[in-house]
């Protein structure tokens, strides 16, 4: 084995599906965790970056929103289902707010942005006509270039491909082997498999992994419970993904009725993966509140996702000097789906001795991490 994969979310399996695609002789394991973060997402890709992002953070996201929409085409035209699909996104506002309109279209007017698409003013009352559950005193800006993706769909899309290329799977709980200067590969249940580079990419349970040769990674969980409904009389297929400026919350829709709710986020919450009455509450007051038809949904289920969170909320990608052998690929929080896809190529490209095509400068996995001011 030239490569192993640990952890089976949207990260590991573009990793997996990249590195097979080269030819590189690879496996991927997995825990199969209840709590995946890929499975729990709602589902908005947004991945364009703004002025106020760093220059390692502004390129990473550039470089990922050019390379969305050409994976996802790869893998349609292979024959995989990915739940992908442009529907363009609106940011709204109440009464006088303008959504950001002149942030977004300025950037759109750099070559960068290029699939970003058209962004258009939305006044009072038109967000509603695109988004039927709105109510008709939101203003707004429309994002021709916003999609939403369905994780489960297009975790199961990168895996499947990458086993059409000669991927080798094993699910279980793993542990890194290290003989005291290097790891040298992963021991699943009693099975020692060897490789020269082990990525780990096993979202918020990473950290456990290089604990064995006393590493203390900086990413922890962060609980999030996504309240789903079903709405019997409407077709939801073509509906817009939206954001509320004034609460930076979203909401997106699925076919053929469905609508997912922006969740909790939960950092105090460890790996307890109940639906808890708190939680529920607080998503149905909120939906609610933002969206008032939502009354005569039916509440089909509450999913609950561990996001990998970090204290300074940057991602954690690269090497660690102190442990050769070892790639470090998570640590996305709630942008997962949108940039977990690119994060695995740069994390492929780094497998192979490549070039990784950004600077990782920012995003060194064993850093110091200073909390975020919000």
């Amino acid at each position: 084995m030239d490569v192993i994969v640990v952890g089976g979310g949207v990260v590991g399996a573009s990793a997996a599906f990249h590195l097979t695609k080269k030819g590189v002789s690879t496996a991927l394991v997995d825990a199969s965790h209840l709590g995946q973060a890929t499975a729990a997402g709602t589902g908005v890709v947004f991945p364009w970056p703004f002025p106020w992002d760093a220059p390692p953070v502004w390129d990473f996201k550039a470089r990922a929103a050019e390379h969305y929409p050409g994976l996802m085409a790869e893998l349609a035209e292979d024959g995989q289902t990915t739940g992908y699909e442009v529907v363009g996104g609106m940011s709204v506002d109440r009464e006088g707010g303008d959504a950001g309109f002149e942030l977004l279209r300025t950037l759109s007017e750099r070559p960068e942005f290029a699939t970003m698409g058209r962004v258009e003013r939305l006044a009072e009352g038109e967000p509603r006509r695109h988004f039927p559950l709105l109510p008709e005193p939101y203003a707004g800006v429309h994002i021709g270039g916003m999609a939403r993706i369905d994780g489960r769909r297009v975790r199961s899309a990168l895996f499947t491909a990458a086993g059409e290329r000669g991927l080798h799977y094993y699910k279980g709980d793993s542990s890194l082997l290290w003989n005291g200067h290097r790891v040298t590969g992963v021991r699943v249940g009693k099975e020692d498999l060897e490789a020269p580079i082990v990525i780990v990419a096993a979202g918020a349970w990473s950290a456990g992994l290089l604990s064995v040769a006393g590493v203390e990674l900086g990413v922890h969980p962060v609980r999030g419970q996504m309240t789903h409904f079903a709405l019997p009389e409407q077709n939801t297929r073509s509906w817009p993904v939206v954001r509320f400026g004034e609460r930076d919350y979203y909401v997106s829709a699925f076919a053929p009725n469905r609508v997912v709710t922006g969740g909790t986020t939960e950092p105090e919450a460890g790996f307890d993966r109940r639906v808890t009455a708190a939680g529920l509450s607080h998503n149905l007051s909120t939906a609610l509140e933002l969206l008032p038809e939502l009354a005569e949904a039916s509440v089909v289920e509450t999913r609950v996702g561990f996001r990998p969170g970090t204290h300074d909320g940057q991602q954690l990608l690269g090497p660690i000097e102190r442990l050769p052998g070892v790639l470090v690929a998570t640590g996305l929080g709630s942008q997962g789906l949108t940039f977990g896809p690119y994060q695995g190529v740069v994390a492929a490209r780094l497998a192979m001795g490549e070039d990784p095509g950004v600077d990782l400068s920012a995003f060194v996995p064993d850093r110091n991490q200073t909390p975020s001011v919000a």
